[in-house]
């Protein structure tokens, strides 16, 4: 499996808009105005019931509350040139790229990060002249999503980081798409526009009211070509509907609705209706001390409305059928492997939690992510999981050091790849797995600036565990902890894959022969 390197995004340093370099260097590079500093003293107290390790409540973000965000456009084309480069020190926490997602036809693709930003590539079309530039992405549109808000009531604040982006499928020119923070959920419109209307009777050109007696004649307007606009409004706000930090959306494949999941309920909304939406599990007992496990992950069934599954901090999956009853407590399968005894240690629970569940495009697999491998289930068959594939099992050695710079409580994502034949999921040292479920074969890829050029073609890595390390190796005790690749997206039918390392995208596509 050969992939080069289409080209790196990154957000850095550079003006408030987005700036496109020359194609052989390309990197965008926003920045934003400062923010005033933010401080919170006080904690709700049913967070501080939440099950988490001394560890992990380190991690805890904070709340946040609903905001709606004003309509954003951004005209295409005459892109001004920017230079290239960063220093470790300039990087803002709010460019760091916290999801990544292509829509339904792979044509476009969406980022959001930890500034509440979302930014839209678009490809190419194919060119005669320059047969290189399909599979190619360019900024389309950026907008800012959600903005800081506070709770007064709980005294906590609200951050603007995205959690998820979730594409609708396209039903006409326009696209939609749901974007989240912690709290809030928006829909979200983005559609074009290349013509004006001119020749108003109440107002003049500037915008301005004329008037009403000096109007001697009826214009009728006319609409006049101008530069393409490409506008992002938001259509729907979901709000008030969550306790806790919503972790996933997912849209049903009835088009109509979504869930929304938090670390103890998962909500059903209907996409046309804001102020209303039904809890379908709740997991909160009566006594928050008697809590044993949380809810990390959701997601409905690709063909079947009617089904959805979440995962749990405890490494189970279960998978609920909403016909059954209006509150699916009670679980139709419960996918989970029987733990070795002989294996468990301090780390075990913490280790098998599953960061992400993903169903397979035909809607017959189902893969889990814990911290050390991905698993492949079938859903006719619970007991164990039909594929496992470890990803970076060099680190169980590592895990106390892991557990005191709380790494190991990162949560990965993976995902498919458009055929359902490979899956692909990250790693530290921005390394990123690839495994192929026919061969078995699998290839560790890492994703630098040190081997950015496009039309690049990825060398294979390996991490040496002991023993004397050849050349081309990497010892375990080199790997950077602090490089991490969290979030990855397959093309839905190609072979393209998107990548966020830090506060950058890598596109990378299978070697054009």
């Amino acid at each position: 499996m050969g992939l080069e390197l289409l080209f790196p995004i990154r957000p850095d340093e550079g003006s408030s808009t987005l700036r496109k370099t020359p194609r052989c260097q390309a990197a965008w590079t926003p920045q934003r105005e400062p923010r005033e500093a933010r401080t919170t003293n006080s904690v709700d107290s049913d967070e501080l019931l939440c099950p988490r390790s001394a560890a992990q409540s380190r991690r805890t973000s904070r709340e946040r509350a609903p905001a709606a965000a004003p309509p954003t456009s951004q005209a295409r084309g005459g892109p001004e040139r920017a230079p290239i480069g960063c220093s470790a020190a300039a990087l803002a926490k709010a460019d760091i790229i916290s999801t990544v997602e292509f829509n339904y036809n792979g044509d476009l693709l969406a980022t959001g990060d930890k500034g509440g930003r979302v930014v839209i590539f678009q490809r190419e079309q194919e060119n005669k002249s320059r047969p290189h530039t399909r599979g190619e992405y360019n900024v389309y549109s950026t907008f800012q999503s959600h903005e800081p808000e506070f709770d007064y009531l709980k005294s906590l604040e609200i951050e603007e980081k995205i959690n998820k982006i979730k594409w609708l499928p396209q039903q006409n020119a326009a696209h939609f798409l749901l974007s989240t923070n912690d709290k809030t959920i928006k829909l979200w419109k983005i559609s074009e526009r290349d013509k004006r209307a001119e020749g108003y009777n109440l107002k003049d050109e500037d915008g301005r009211l004329r008037d009403p007696f000096r109007i001697t004649a009826l214009r009728v307007p006319i609409l006049k070509p101008m530069d393409l606009m490409v506008e992002a409004s938001p259509r729907r706000i979901f709000a008030n509907a969550h306790t806790y930090h919503i972790n996933s959306i997912s849209v049903n494949s009835d088009h109509e609705t979504y869930l929304s999941a938090d670390d103890l309920r998962i909500n059903l909304w209907h996409l046309e209706i804001t102020g209303r939406s039904f809890n379908i599990v709740d997991i909160k007992p009566a006594n928050m001390e008697e809590l044993t496990e949380v809810i990390t992950a959701s997601e409905f069934h690709p063909h079947h409305c009617n089904v959805f599954v979440y995962s749990s901090s405890r490494g189970s999956v279960r998978l609920c059928d909403m016909r059954a009853a209006a509150l699916c407590d009670q679980h139709a399968k419960l996918f989970e492997e029987p733990e070795d005894p002989s294996s468990r240690s301090f780390f075990s629970e913490i280790i098998s939690s599953i960061s992400d569940v993903s169903f397979s495009h035909s809607g017959r697999y189902m893969m889990t992510r814990d911290y050390l491998s991905v698993k492949v289930w079938d859903l006719h068959m619970e007991s164990r999981p039909v594929e496992t594939y470890q990803v970076h099992e060099y680190l169980r050695g590592k895990l106390c050091s892991l557990y005191e710079n709380d790494c190991i409580f990162d949560k990965f994502e993976c995902c498919w790849s458009g055929d359902d034949s490979a899956i692909m999921t990250g790693s530290y040292n921005n390394f990123f797995r690839m495994f192929e479920r026919t061969t078995l074969r699998d290839v560790t890829l890492e994703a630098s600036r040190e081997n950015s050029k496009p039309r690049a073609l990825l060398k294979p890595r390996k991490v040496c565990t002991g023993g004397k390390r050849k050349r081309d190796e990497i010892s375990v005790d080199s790997l950077d902890f602090s490089s991490k690749i969290l979030h990855t997206s397959w093309h839905p039918a190609d072979d393209i894959v998107a990548v966020a390392a830090t506060n950058n995208l890598y596109i990378f596509q299978d070697k054009v022969h």
